[in-house]
């Protein structure tokens, strides 16, 4: 019956790790680059913005959704290490749970916080966004490694 879930709950994993992985390739590939190519001021207010409407329902649920269900595949994997496949379950968890999730906690939203908390119209705001496009991208580039793999991982992993 276990098993059963298991499988289930790795599909969707699977799913979720692709779908934020999405996101976050979005945003690497062609929103901070668009943001940057504004000016200073409008480009944090326009960020401000996505960061306050990141925080819905949909999005919540898609990116700690699917960390959820990576914590019970973990979990999973070592109540039955013996069983065949197991090693990939805990890859594909270890790389959202920490690549996806604890990067987000650690990197982006600090970032975004400080974002936040300046005027786009300050010398402050300039010399922050600057900084900010370069390290929040980098760490989002993480994220979507992250989760990208953790996504080709599960799907490997049912194929087992």
């Amino acid at each position: 019956m276990l098993d059963r879930y298991l499988f289930w709950v790795t599909f969707a994993a699977a799913i979720g790790c692709g779908l934020n992985a999405g996101v976050f390739f979005a945003f690497s590939t062609f929103v901070m680059p668009a943001l940057a190519r504004l000016k200073p001021d409008r480009g944090i207010a326009a960020m401000q913005s996505m960061n306050i409407t990141a925080i819905n329902p949909l999005f919540m649920l898609a990116l700690l959704g699917t960390a959820v269900a990576c914590l019970f595949i973990f979990i999973s994997t070592l109540i039955h290490w013996h069983q065949s496949g197991t090693i990939y379950l805990a890859i594909g968890s270890l790389l959202y749970l920490v690549g996806a999730i604890l990067v987000t906690m650690l990197g982006n939203v600090p970032l975004n916080n400080a974002l936040a908390n300046v005027d786009p119209n300050s010398t402050e705001g300039t010399v922050l966004w600057a900084k900010y496009l370069t390290d929040w991208t980098f760490w989002n580039h993480v994220r979507t490694l992250a989760a990208l793999a953790a996504s080709a991982t599960f799907i490997f992993s049912l194929t087992k």
